[in-house]
């Protein structure tokens, strides 16, 4: 056995019921979607999202795009050292060169993921074809694989398409939270016409229904899916957080013994509980959370 199947994914990742009043009360049953489980280091969406373009890349250097504090650049250094292949962090912000790395940034480079560093204004522009040419060059990458920011690409997005027929015949109502909109895309393909995606946003802008479409145009030639989004959860912004979400949080912890991932897990509950005391779902409406990753470190 080589390559990705030598990582033994567990596929299709299990489906959890948590018992919960904040549900139970309004007729609503809860599903986790533990994809958090599918490997310990290549976790959830990362896992759906990357095997794709790491078979792609077929051996060659790949280099990815991100923060300081990417699940996907830990996810694609990870990948590097479990298959053996060369991997490039194109890093947002010149100003973290001089810096000693953060723990996130620091695991990555421990992964073998080589760092480079560059500024924010020619981050932005990284999709414009020039401007990625003088990035590969001044990264001495020229000939790599490229995998745009969050992983998310068409052979991404039909990648997810599998966690949504996993879920085939589980829930009425499938809810994400969503960065850069690849994995939602996906997900919402892959489900059975009678079924909804519900996609919580985790960065503020209202730029993300664009992205989706054009996300599914790419992979599948069209739209494809019931789904909608709600804006309303991303508590400031990538990263952000508040002293309420904190401790809803902890609460959720608390209540059921399950870690619970800060930048999107949390916020994606936190919606589902206030859509529940909204009525968003009429009674007997079963929804599925999808657990994409876990605590760091």
């Amino acid at each position: 056995m080589t390559g990705l199947d030598s990582l033994h994914p567990r596929l299709p990742s299990p489906v959890q019921e948590l018992s919960d009043p904040r549900f139970a009360r309004h007729g609503l049953r809860l599903l986790l979607k533990r994809d958090d489980l599918i490997h310990p280091e290549l976790i959830g969406n990362k896992w759906r999202k990357l095997a794709p373009n790491l078979a792609a890349a077929a051996g060659r250097t790949v280099v990815t795009f991100g923060g300081a504090y990417s699940n996907h650049l830990r996810a694609t250094a990870a990948a590097g050292r479990l298959l053996a292949l060369p991997t490039v962090g194109v890093v947002r912000g010149q100003e973290l060169a001089d810096r000693p790395l953060n723990p996130s940034l620091a695991r990555c480079a421990a992964d073998g993921m080589r760092l480079h560093f560059v500024d924010r204004s020619t981050y932005r522009r990284k999709s414009e074809p020039d401007t990625l040419a003088r990035v590969l060059h001044a990264a001495g990458a020229e000939d790599a694989y490229v995998v745009p920011e969050g992983g998310s690409n068409a052979l991404a997005v039909r990648g997810c398409r599998a966690l949504g027929e996993e879920l085939r015949g589980h829930a009425d109502v499938v809810a994400l939270a969503c960065g850069t909109g690849g994995t939602f895309a996906g997900l919402a393909a892959g489900l059975a016409p009678d079924q909804h995606a519900l996609g919580i946003p985790v960065l503020k802008g209202g730029f993300l229904t664009t992205d989706i479409e054009a996300l599914q145009q790419q992979a599948f030639g069209g739209p494809r899916g019931n789904w909608r989004l709600d804006d309303r959860f991303h508590f400031g912004g990538y990263a952000r957080t508040t002293p309420e979400l904190d401790a809803f949080t902890e609460d959720f912890e608390n209540r059921h013994g399950l870690r619970v991932e800060r930048l999107y897990v949390a916020k994606l509950l936190y919606g589902l509980v206030t859509l529940a005391d909204e009525a968003a779902f009429p009674r007997g409406t079963t929804l599925a959370a999808v657990v994409t990753g876990r605590p760091f470190p």
